[in-house]
């Protein structure tokens, strides 16, 4: 805990003393006199006499000068919306590179002009909304200060049009104040712009943002100063009923039920900046299913949330802690093994209270579940986190899961945790960090309850170095978290056995930039990963050199060598796949890795993955990839797959997993969307055939079909079928 002190007062005195990046980038936002309307023709007076951001620099393929492709932004308001149109010139012939007529395109492969808004001017947290030349919608969270990207998970309404003229295209875009979150008090927002003209294979930005950042980082906007405050939202209510129906059969069980559900969730603006969620008898069936993988490590493997009620400022409640020891996973509630528990309601309240400050509360109530011997459960979810300096903050959390049994509390069923994190972030971006210590309250669990953790990161163009150490105590239980290390699973007696353990963790990355017209970067890395028991005995070691060539065409080649010493505490089947188990004991093994991944700008690329080398006392061979035909803009054709060969000595049985997944995704139009995907998995012994038709009927409203089929891949009998179809309609009042 003295270390954990001393860390947060050495970096918090660093990140005041840091030298201060400077912009001369800045706009005035004046009030529109007349109408705008949003149809991609600036014929409008006001934007004449608007503010101009033009003169982008670029960020990719270099950073070191304008751009070759000219943006012309203007910006201006009323009492409902920020409106922003752009001059997007485009003098190079040929089509566009837009991967589909999907919402929610990815950024770096597309072309798109792209506005990132810090509204509080707090480098931390910000919006982000991007539209491609053919006129579809990105919208997202920037959090974190934007160092990785922008979470589109996020989903919102808001309005555009593009028009298409000879050597340039034109975006207007209508932001209503309701969408986004921000202070009626602040006169100075961050703002920047960001443009890809992919034929150019260019990348820019209006205020520069080093290549070796990206481009949505809050650490580099320039200043939005409004000519008047922005007033209130005034009445900020959404109203977001759903209905669901189904029919499915188990084949195996022969089982056969129909399903029906509705209910509610609504959005509520407490302030312009501090939103409520609200839920009864929520619904959160997942049209989009999970990708399934090859598992070959001895811990569970971590899937991303994707419920929208958990959305809205997550990284206020998710990003306590490190991806391994996380303190809260949303994915708690609401789901066990894989199955869906049902959720009563719950509660949400979330946003800033002002530039410094921000809260986070949410309540839940599980119902119980007799089959997977479930009581009923309440979650209670309290965060709160201060800014210190110019972008890093200092964050407090509290989980508490408290169960029942009937309507009454147990009082010997609960377990909460509490921690601090402290996340360190320069004024330049160059230095990040964080240090927390978390502990957890269970009965009978006192002892080694606690986990902390320092890691601290510097990115300059050439040299990037990070530093991690992390300690997990053995009785630490984050049952509404995520932490898969700290569970060993002995297959001997079926037990799960805890043990505390440490993590170093040292890396460096060094960058050349040759004047070449191939390669944009390249360089040598060397990760280090160690786990030692509490006396500081090696239990697993990973050492990798590797080198990474990226080209300026956006391909890329990654060459490694590993490493790795592996104690294993128990005879282990090593091919997950029920087979004969080797013996107990430290196993060190080395392999070497090759991976290439073709420019997805052109509408053919692949990836290829190939591994081989020692495996415990075997060998093991891996071949894993993809290949994608785009038929722009209509059609994305895809196969993917997973192929470990492991090749054992007499007396043990070789091992081949397969997984393999063609998909199949369909834009008709802007509002109409077929996905079909396969996912053929032997180490799971599933076969699963999944189609899913979505009809975006209004802004934020659906209408979703989905049929789900699952095989045995060995016979091809059927395990089960589905047919779900669930109707969402997004009412604003």
């Amino acid at each position: 805990m003295k270390a954990l002190v001393i860390f947060i007062t050495l970096t918090f005195v660093f990140t005041e003393t840091i030298a201060q990046f400077s912009t001369t980038h800045n706009l005035q936002i004046r009030k529109a006199n007349g109408k705008i309307t949003v149809d991609g023709v600036m014929d409008e007076p006001d934007w004449a006499l608007s503010d101009i951001a033009d003169n982008f620099y670029q960020n990719f393929p270099a950073d070191t000068s304008f751009a070759e492709t000219k943006t012309e932004v203007r910006i201006i308001f009323d009492e409902t919306n920020i409106y922003i149109a752009a001059i997007c010139h485009d003098k190079l012939q040929g089509d566009y590179v837009v991967q589909s007529l999907k919402r929610d395109f990815s950024y770096p492969i597309s072309d798109a002009f792209a506005v990132f808004i810090d509204p509080f001017n707090d480098k931390q947290n910000g919006f982000s909304f991007a539209v491609n030349p053919l006129g579809v919608q990105r919208e997202g969270l920037i959090q974190d200060g934007g160092g990785f990207g922008v979470t589109t998970s996020w989903d919102n309404k808001w309005f555009s049009a593009v028009t298409r003229e000879k050597e340039k295209w034109i975006v207007e875009m209508a932001i209503p104040f309701k969408t986004i979150r921000y202070s009626d008090e602040q006169s100075v927002w961050g703002i920047n712009f960001g443009r890809n003209d992919l034929k150019r294979n260019e990348s820019s930005t209006w205020c520069p943002v080093p290549r070796i950042f990206n481009v949505a980082s809050l650490a580099n906007t320039g200043s939005l100063t409004w000519e008047t405050l922005p007033k209130k939202a005034g009445t900020n209510v959404s109203l977001i009923p759903y209905t669901i129906g189904g029919a499915n059969e188990d084949y195996q069980t022969k089982d056969q039920n129909l399903t029906g559900n509705a209910g509610l969730d609504a959005k509520v603006a407490v302030t312009s900046s501090l939103n409520l969620d609200l839920t009864l008898n929520p619904d959160f069936s997942q049209v989009d299913v999970d990708r399934q993988l090859t598992n070959l490590t001895r811990f569970s493997l971590f899937f991303p949330e994707r419920r929208n009620f958990f959305i809205e400022n997550s990284d206020l409640f998710a990003r306590f802690g490190f991806r391994q020891i996380r303190p809260f996973f949303s994915r708690r509630i609401g789901l066990d093994s894989g199955e869906k528990v049902p959720i009563l309601g719950g509660a949400r309240l979330s946003g800033k209270l002002n530039r410094d400050w921000r809260i986070g509360v949410m309540n839940m109530q599980t119902e119980g579940v007799s089959h997977l011997g479930l009581d009923g459960q309440n979650y209670t979810v309290a965060a709160v986190q201060r800014r210190v300096g110019v972008r890093s903050n200092i964050a407090g959390i509290f989980v508490n899961r408290q169960g029942f049994q009937g309507n009454s509390l147990n009082m010997n069923d609960y377990n909460r945790v509490a921690g601090v994190d402290f996340n360190l972030a320069s004024e330049d971006n160059s230095w990040r960090g964080k240090a927390f210590y978390h502990h957890s309250f269970t009965p009978n669990l006192e002892k080694k309850a606690f986990a902390h953790a320092v890691w601290l990161m510097y990115n300059s163009q050439n040299l990037q170095a990070h530093y991690n150490h992390e300690v997990v105590g053995e009785n630490y239980n984050a049952e509404v978290g995520f932490v898969p290390r700290l569970a060993n699973y002995n297959p001997e007696t079926g037990e799960i056995i805890n043990r505390t353990y440490w993590r170093f963790e040292p890396n460096l990355i060094y960058k050349f930039y040759p004047k070449s017209n191939i390669i944009n970067v390249h360089g040598p890395g060397l990760f280090w990963s160690e786990y030692l028991s509490e006396d500081l005995k090696t239990t697993e070691r990973f050492v990798q050199l590797v080198y990474k060539f990226n080209f300026k065409d956006q391909s890329e080649l990654t060459m490694e060598a590993n490493n790795r010493r592996v104690l294993l505490f128990w005879d282990t089947d090593i091919s997950f796949n029920n087979n004969t188990p080797i013996s107990r004991g430290t196993y060190e093994f080395m392999s070497g890795r090759i991976e290439y991944e073709s420019s997805k700008l052109r509408k053919l690329n692949y990836e290829i993955q190939l591994n081989y080398g020692n495996y415990y006392i075997g060998q093991l061979l891996s071949a894993n990839g993809s290949i994608s035909l785009r038929t722009q803009p209509w059609g994305i054709f895809s196969l993917s797959f997973q192929q470990n060969e492991i090749f054992m000595p007499e007396g043990y049985d070789n091992a081949s997993l397969s997984l393999i997944g063609p998909k199949i995704e369909l834009s008709f139009t802007k509002e109409l969307f077929f996905t079909a995907f396969l996912q053929y998995n032997t180490q799971a012994e599933n076969m699963n055939i999944n189609s899913r038709l979505q009809y975006r009927f209004r802004p934020m409203s659906d209408l979703f079909i989905v049929y789900t089929d699952n095989y045995l891949p060995f016979n091809w009998s059927v395990k089960n079928r589905a047919l779900v179809v669930k109707f969402v309609y997004w009412l604003n009042l």
